[in-house]
């Protein structure tokens, strides 16, 4: 075995530098492209992102938090005007009966009066009873028609509660239609817009290399919806992050034709006369 001799300090081996635009998936050969293609995958990466973004757009329309906030609103009143609606009837026939009990002490007073003044009771005591009972009959009236103003107040309460109740459940129900007319045709115009943009990048797509397509859709289901992008003023759009020289000289020296893949994000790599090499 070798041994460093004393003061002297053993130089490490130095490694081969790794050509940058080389890493391929285990197994896969190098991909080549014309450059023109690889520049139209641009335009299908743009494409796509439009689509991502409609389909965010589709998907937080502040629409959608209003409809959810006006239905929960709209649910919330509607129970508060069955309540009221309930009450409303309810005291209806409290005061019906009430009214009803009424017109029976009433009668009966009447009659009881009506016979005191036709003569017909000549027992002194009877009469004296009669009397009393006019009398017990006078106060069980007020005591009922007391109950009868009472029930009426609570009646004319649930009847403007109601009443106030159905104006507000209207007044929700039309803002409520008024955010679903507009959710809807802001959805029309984005699903129009996304059957368009759908249509061309369609036709970009068809025009591109199998193969390049369909590395790219690979990296772009992996890598949130980017497969590639620009390498633009020595920067890869993807990641944002400049090329050191070492990479530049590995880009600048690799085939026009070659598809070259960003060492740090992995995403296709694509030269444009924009890239400062």
């Amino acid at each position: 075995m070798d041994r460093a001799r004393p003061g002297r300090t053993l130089t490490p081996p130095r490694r081969p530098r790794r050509p940058f635009r080389i890493r391929h998936e285990p197994g896969s050969p190098q991909l080549n492209a014309e450059p023109a293609d690889q520049i139209r995958l641009l335009d299908v990466q743009d494409l796509d992102t439009r689509l991502t973004q409609l389909a965010h757009k589709r998907k937080t329309l502040p629409e959608h938090e209003e409809l959810q906030r006006l239905e929960a609103d709209l649910a919330q009143l509607r129970d508060l005007l069955v309540a009221a609606q309930t009450e409303e009837s309810d005291t209806a026939r409290e005061q019906t009966k009430a009214e009803q009990d009424v017109d029976q002490v009433r009668q009966r007073a009447a009659r009881d009066q009506q016979r005191m003044d036709s003569g017909a009771v000549s027992n002194p005591k009877d009469l004296e009873s009669l009397q009393s009972e006019i009398a017990a009959l006078g106060k069980r009236q007020a005591d009922l028609e007391e109950v009868v103003l009472e029930i009426m107040e609570r009646h004319e309460s649930a009847q403007e509660r109601a009443a106030e109740l159905a104006e507000r459940v209207e007044a929700v129900h039309a803002r409520n239609e008024a955010a679903t007319a507009r959710r809807d045709e802001t959805l029309g115009q984005i699903d129009s817009e996304a059957a368009s943009v759908r249509r061309e990048r369609e036709a970009q797509a068809h025009a591109l290399p199998a193969e390049l397509l369909k590395l790219y859709d690979k990296i772009r289901e992996r890598e949130g919806g980017i497969g590639a992008a620009k390498l633009y003023q020595r920067r890869c759009e993807g990641c944002r992050l400049e090329l050191n020289i070492t990479e530049l000289n590995d880009v600048r020296e690799a085939p026009a034709d070659a598809v070259l893949r960003c060492e740090n994000c992995r995403r296709i790599l694509v030269r444009t006369p924009e890239s400062g090499l």
